[in-house]
């Protein structure tokens, strides 16, 4: 029972039963420690009927039993035959805990049980532990602070609350691109003065939201990225730096297309031409230069000649009227607001016809502009209907130089036109000659590139599958890898007596000790059955010789008085034999018993009957003093 009991212990630990080390049989399972065993296994089982159920046990009696009752009627919901009640948890028997323990971990679900073949250590149970307590809290609803109650101090955190704002962070790992190396600046950069990253964000409470955010950001560019090289990366038939090169290629097209459209009209002259914009930076230097600065624009249009001419003489005339009234001498307050509302009104009036001038400058300019790209299209259909204008033209010119001799050049023209019919015959039987085996050429190229993409195709949907091979493969070496980090972790834990030899050795006794029983048992079996046929063969041929010697003894019996005699001793010695016989047989019955009811008495002494009986005891003084406590109370009241 020693294996199945560490066995039982090892599934235990796996649900978050917290075993102590010295504990290495079921015998030594307190009755808290049967409570919290069941319950992890039943929430295992089925969440919904043991989440009710708590994992210790309550200090009075009379909640205990209720616990016990609950547990037992949970096992049998559950699917447990065996006899099993509040006893069962409150004084324990170990056959009984031991076989519904059993059917518990053999009740588990697959994934725990592919999870109890994993190393048990510390960190791994930490671990799930926090998973299992991050999972019950997810499915807590959110109270805001206000709203929290004190029964909800265990599910409700009692900190303080922080907005999430994230930051950007400078990682070493981000800067590092596929297949690049990092230059050696960058390096003593990131070793010697980057800061750590929780000193990167302004605040301390932003730590935590900064790093989800580029953990997240990270994780969704990676699924993008796989998700693009392989629905158009794979099909483009390019390595993932062709491809990564090409698409850059293509966005920076997008982009000088882009700005050029939105530099055009900015970049018209005064006349309706256009600036040349044949790089991405002329096209900056284009932007930039549009910008209305009198330190940055150096050349100018008409209009804003006119107007900075204008502005200059509206300036020149202001200076001359307040230039008299400076030198006027003081004057009165009334007169000074006087003069100041006339050159303000005066001021309004320039500013109104201004921007009268601007409006209508810029309506100009618009009509201008569209009357400019309506002249140049209709200079372009002029110039096409011109170019075919000559080209009629030439024709007719030909034609009249050709009519003063018009049968001698209509000869010449039938002759042409005969020698080039002709020609078009043998060209066209040359070009049969020639376009068969090109059609057969063709079809034979066609043909081949049908098989290269079905080959290509085949070969895609191939490398689509070993791509999904290699994602599995390396997930399973990644979790492969932990289980050996645990079980190294484990190994250098273990005493460094216990080799493997031993273990092996022991496990080679284990096997022969079985086959030696085995043998045992088969020999017990075997001779069993041979004196069970001798005895049966005894038997018979007894119950036979007894029946000839019957029947002569009687046929003699008849006529002598001696042979009568014999008769009767014969009589009483073959009824004195199964007497015997009959004894033999239930001695060997009372023995069995014997032995049965020994068994059952080693089996009663290993139950801790008197310790249970001891307890039972207390827990009816427990009770009574709870009962006389509760009735003083309701005297009281």
């Amino acid at each position: 029972m020693e294996e199945v009991d560490k066995i039982l212990i090892h599934a235990l630990k796996q649900v978050g039963t917290e075993v102590s080390e010295e504990t290495d049989s079921v015998k030594q399972f307190s009755s808290e420690l049967i409570v919290e065993a069941v319950v992890r296994c039943i929430r295992v089982i089925e969440p919904g009927l043991g989440s009710p159920l708590p994992t210790s046990l309550p200090p009075g009696m009379s909640a205990r039993f209720r616990v016990g009752m609950s547990l037992a009627q949970a096992c049998q919901d559950i699917g447990y035959k065996g006899e099993i009640g509040y006893q069962t948890f409150l004084y324990s028997n170990e056959p009984e805990i031991r076989s519904l323990l059993m059917f518990l971990v053999e009740k588990l679900p697959r994934e725990s049980a592919e999870a109890s073949d994993q190393p048990t250590g510390k960190s791994v149970v930490l671990q799930r532990a926090i998973a299992a307590a991050i999972k019950a809290q997810l499915v807590v609803p959110w109270l805001p602070p206000n709203c929290r109650l004190p029964l909800h101090g265990e599910t409700q955190s009692p900190g303080s609350l922080h907005s999430f704002h994230a930051q950007p962070l400078s990682l070493p790992h981000c800067t590092k691109g596929p297949g690049k190396n990092q230059l050696k600046e960058v390096q003593d950069y990131q070793r010697d003065i980057l800061p750590p990253v929780t000193a990167q964000p302004s605040h301390h409470a932003s730590v935590v939201a900064s790093i989800l955010e580029q953990h997240t950001a990270e994780l969704s560019a990676a699924q993008e990225w796989d998700n693009e090289w392989n629905s158009q990366g794979l099909l483009s038939r390019l390595t993932p730096q062709e491809y990564c090169s090409r698409k850059l290629t293509r966005l920076r097209k997008r982009i000088e297309e882009q700005l050029r459209s939105a530099a055009l009209p900015s970049a018209e002259s005064a006349f309706g031409g256009p600036r040349s914009t044949s790089d991405l930076s002329d096209l900056l230097q284009a932007f930039r230069g549009s910008t209305p600065s009198d330190h940055i624009l150096t050349k100018g249009t008409h209009f804003t000649h006119t107007q900075k001419f204008t502005f200059t003489q509206q300036q020149q005339q202001a200076a001359a009227v307040t230039r008299p009234s400076i030198t006027a001498g003081p004057q009165s307050e009334s007169d000074i607001q006087l003069c100041q509302q006339e050159e303000q009104l005066s001021l309004q009036q320039q500013f109104q016809q201004l921007c009268s001038d601007v409006e209508q400058l810029a309506a100009d300019m618009k009509h201008m502009s569209v009357t400019n790209a309506q002249v140049l299209d209709e200079l372009k259909q002029r110039d096409l209907g011109n170019s075919e204008n000559v080209e009629k033209m030439q024709v007719k010119k030909k034609t009249i130089d050709l009519l003063p001799d018009a049968d001698n050049n209509l000869l010449k023209l039938q002759a042409l036109v005969e020698a080039n019919a002709k020609r078009v015959v043998n060209l066209a039987s040359q070009w049969e000659k020639h376009r068969a085996p090109l059609i057969d050429e063709h079809r034979r190229l066609k043909e081949i590139c049908s098989n290269q993409d079905l080959e290509s195709s085949r070969k895609l949907s191939e490398i689509k599958s070993l791509h999904d091979k290699i994602r599995v493969s390396t997930e399973e070496a990644k979790k492969k890898e932990e289980i050996y980090k645990q079980l190294v972790t484990e190994l250098e834990n273990l005493p460094q007596d216990a080799s493997r030899s031993a273990y092996t050795q022991r496990i080679l006794e284990i096997v022969s000790n079985i086959k030696k029983q085995k043998e045992e048992i088969t020999k017990i079996l075997s001779d069993t059955k041979e004196l069970q046929k001798e005895i049966n063969s005894l038997t018979g041929k007894l119950d036979r010789t007894f029946a000839v010697t019957d029947e002569l003894v009687f046929k003699d019996a008849k006529k002598d008085e001696s042979v009568r005699k014999s008769y009767k001793y014969l009589a009483a010695l073959h009824e004195n034999c199964n007497h015997l016989i009959q004894t033999i047989e239930d001695t060997g019955t009372i023995l069995r018993e014997i032995r049965d009811l020994e068994e059952q008495i080693e089996t009663e002494n290993g139950s801790k009957t008197v310790a249970n009986l001891e307890r039972i005891l207390e827990d009816y003084k427990a009770i009574r003093q709870e009962n006389s406590a509760l009735a003083a109370k309701v005297r009281e009241g």
